[in-house]
């Protein structure tokens, strides 16, 4: 079985030890940087199968390690850790290429059912497709990771794609807010976040705004669908 290796970027040499520490124990092969800009030296010159790391850090901060990250490599999941719990925070964090985010003070348990969650979906998400999903003139290619409507090429971030991707691949079906944080976000559901809507609102000024029919619709108390009318 090949090697897990992760790279841990934290600045808190207590914290980054500890957890370094328990993932070493669970046989996974963890590198430590204490800074962003040693962590992205260490992510170009190695080979790592996750990414995860604080967003206060010295040299370049998380959100611009993330997003350099993602120039590099596109599916290579990435873990932030941070003790900024504002939905604005969290926004940012998915918008810089994060694929979750855990808030301190956190349960080592919890940041493990993460990081087997994010290097199984990984995995999936490198096996071949082929597909191409339409709903109207909506098309979104899952391999190539372009999405057109009506011939015009709409360009959205990793967590918007990956949410029209879910929706249409539930095409005519009601999908309600903790179906689409627990698949897309792989996070338990918090009644107390917004960030489902946040993000459907962010899908609709670009995917319906200025086109004919809308696709992207709202059952109210139920959650939300794409279907044509």
């Amino acid at each position: 079985m090949e090697e897990i290796k992760i790279l841990l970027v934290e600045d808190e040499k207590k914290i980054a030890d500890t957890l370094a520490k328990g993932l070493s124990e669970l046989n996974y092969h963890v590198e430590t940087a204490y800074d962003g800009t040693i962590g992205l030296r260490l992510f170009e010159n190695k080979r790592f199968n996750l990414v995860i790391t604080d967003i206060n850090l010295p040299g370049i901060n998380g959100y611009t390690l993330c997003k350099t990250i993602r120039k590099y490599n596109e599916h290579i999941p990435i873990l932030m850790l941070t003790s900024f719990s504002a939905t604005d925070d969290k926004i940012e964090g998915f918008n810089s290429g994060a694929d979750d985010y855990l808030v301190k003070p956190f349960e080592f348990r919890e940041l493990i059912v993460r990081v087997r969650a994010l290097l199984k979906r990984s995995v999936t998400q490198q096996l071949p497709t082929g597909n191409i999903l339409k709903v109207a003139d909506l098309e979104l290619n899952v391999d190539s990771k372009e999405v057109t409507r009506a011939g015009v090429e709409i360009t959205l971030s990793a967590k918007e794609f990956m949410l029209l991707e879910y929706l249409m691949r539930n095409r005519n079906r009601v999908l309600s807010r903790a179906d689409i944080v627990e698949k897309v976000w792989d996070l338990d559901f918090d009644t107390r976040t917004n960030i489902i809507d946040v993000y459907i609102n962010f899908l609709r000024k670009k995917v319906d705004k200025d086109f004919e029919p809308k696709l992207i619709h709202t059952h109210a108390g139920m959650g939300y669908m794409i279907k044509e009318k």
